[in-house]
C-alpha cells in the first residue's frame, strides 16, 4: 500500500473537522484536531472556518520547543499546548480530537465524570471517563489538568469547556469522540429517570476490556 502523503493527511484533518460540524459533534470553529507526523505535529489553525480551510493552512509544529517555531500562514489553534503535550506523553497515540460537543459539555459544565453506565465506557480505557479540573483555555495549566484526567484513559472531559479524545489513528480518535458524545448523551438521559442509572461493576468493565481486543472500531487508516 503506498504511503499517505503529508498533503493527504492535511486534507484528512480538514475532512474530519468538517465531519465534526456536519454530524453535530462540534459548532463553528471551536474544535481542533492534531496528528503526530514524525518529530512534528500537524494541527488546525486558529479561528478558521473549516469550509474555507485548505491543506496549506494546517500548521506544522515541532514536538519540542516553546511553541513559537510553527510553520503556516495562520497561527496554530490556541489549544496547541494540550494537543502537543498529550502526543508527547502518550507515544501510543497519534491523533487528538477536541470538540465542544453538546452532551459532553453539559457533563463538563456540571463537572461530572461519566461512570460505567454502559459497557462502551471501556472503549476509553477504564471504568469511567474523568472530568479534568478547570483552567482557562490555551494555558499550560489546562494541559496539565488534561494529562492528569487522561492517565490510563483515551478520553476526558474538560470542566466548563468540552472534551478530548485521542487515537492511534485519526479515524480512531474521531470514532472515540463520537462514542464519547453518545455515551454522555445516554448518561444524561438516564439521570432523568427516577433512581438514576445502574452502574456496571469494575469486574464487568474488566471483562469488557478483555473482549475489546477483537471488538469495536478497527482501522489501519491514518
Amino acid at each position: 500500500m503506498p504511503e499517505t502523503s503529508e498533503r493527504d493527511l492535511r486534507q484528512t484533518i480538514i475532512d474530519l473537522c468538517r465531519e465534526m460540524n456536519a454530524n453535530g459533534l462540534n459548532q463553528g470553529t471551536s474544535g481542533n484536531i492534531s496528528l503526530r507526523l514524525g518529530d512534528r505535529m500537524l494541527i488546525t489553525p486558529t479561528a478558521t472556518p473549516y469550509d474555507s480551510m485548505t491543506p496549506e493552512m494546517i500548521v506544522s509544529m515541532p514536538m519540542s520547543g516553546d511553541g513559537s517555531d510553527w510553520q503556516g500562514p495562520i497561527a496554530p489553534s490556541v489549544e496547541w499546548r494540550f494537543h502537543r503535550e498529550i502526543l508527547r506523553r502518550r507515544p501510543d497515540m497519534n491523533a487528538v480530537v477536541h470538540a465542544h460537543s453538546t452532551f459532553c459539555t453539559v457533563m463538563a459544565i456540571a463537572r461530572r465524570d461519566i461512570p460505567a453506565c454502559h459497557y462502551m465506557v471501556a472503549a476509553f480505557g477504564g471504568s469511567d471517563v474523568r472530568c479534568a479540573g478547570y483552567a482557562r483555555y490555551g494555558t499550560a495549566e489546562l494541559s496539565q489538568l488534561a494529562l492528569e484526567a487522561l492517565e490510563g484513559r483515551t478520553a476526558c472531559l474538560l470542566a466548563n469547556h468540552g472534551m478530548i479524545a485521542m487515537g492511534e489513528t485519526l479515524d480512531k480518535a474521531m470514532w472515540r469522540a463520537v462514542e464519547l458524545e453518545t455515551l454522555a448523551r445516554q448518561y444524561f438521559h438516564s439521570l432523568q429517570i427516577p433512581g438514576g442509572p445502574v452502574i456496571l461493576s469494575e469486574e464487568e468493565i474488566a471483562e469488557t476490556l478483555q473482549g475489546f481486543g477483537t471488538y469495536g472500531f478497527q482501522s489501519d487508516a491514518a
